[in-house]
């Protein structure tokens, strides 16, 4: 049974994505930051349905202990499907920004990014089999006021994923982005009303957190053997 380790996994999004995983047939490790109670809750879901899965928490922007959870879930053999969630914004007009409101979205999403995968590939490598799967945002392909933080750090996550795709592409691994829109969710229940989503999407709608996890899945599956350096939007028209 593969394995799939998804960072960010007790979120929305990031609970969503294990659980079709593990509805795929994949072992699937839900990674948190903290609040092991929560990555432990969607593990145990996964497993209540019949699939397989364990929760790991760590801070990923400490490098430390990142190498050494991560060395920890290699003694169980590699990791072949690597999906990059995590994330965070800290928004402000950059004029008004705080180095720390900077920093938060850096860090994790780009540091956050290598802490994770840079040990993960060299094992995944050796199968000749793996996908990474980086979730990113549409603020990543066409801006949005307020996040130019959040904006660079998910940018950044695409010339990565272009980049490191040419690097594996001759090893059987694959390396994609997907960057949601405006998605259901409690954070986007608290900053968009119906009305504002109907002027900003062209669809009219918020998408489902369901429907993420779909491309997700597919770009984790054998279909997709040929999908590589690519973004691919879950927008609904917004890019």
């Amino acid at each position: 049974m593969r394995r799939a380790l998804v960072t960010g996994g007790s979120g929305d999004i990031g609970s969503a994505i294990c659980h079709r995983l593990g509805a795929d047939g994949f072992h699937v490790i839900v990674h948190g930051s903290s609040r092991p109670e929560r990555s432990e809750a969607v593990a145990e879901a996964i497993r209540q349905a019949g699939g397989s899965a364990e929760s790991v928490v760590f801070d990923l922007t400490d490098t430390g202990a990142t190498e050494e959870a991560v060395a920890g879930l290699l003694e169980e053999g590699p990791v072949q499907v690597l999906v990059n969630n995590a994330g965070r914004h800290d928004d402000a007009p950059l004029a008004g920004m705080s180095r720390a409101q900077w920093d938060a979205a850096i860090t994790v999403s780009l540091d956050g990014f290598f802490n994770v995968t840079q040990p993960l590939l060299l094992p995944m490598l050796r199968t000749r089999w793996g996908r990474v799967i980086n979730i990113s945002s549409v603020a990543g392909v066409i801006g949005n006021r307020g996040q130019a933080n959040y904006a660079a750090a998910k940018s950044g996550i695409h010339g990565a994923t272009r980049s490191l795709a040419q690097e594996v592409g001759s090893r059987g691994v694959t390396v994609n982005a997907v960057a949601p829109g405006v998605i259901e969710g409690s954070m986007t229940d608290e900053a968009f009303d119906a009305d504002r989503i109907r002027q900003m999407v062209p669809m009219q709608r918020a998408g489902s957190t369901e429907e993420v996890a779909a491309v997700v899945a597919f770009l984790a599956s054998e279909e997709a053997s040929y999908v590589s350096g690519q973004v691919i939007g879950v927008n609904g028209a917004m890019a």
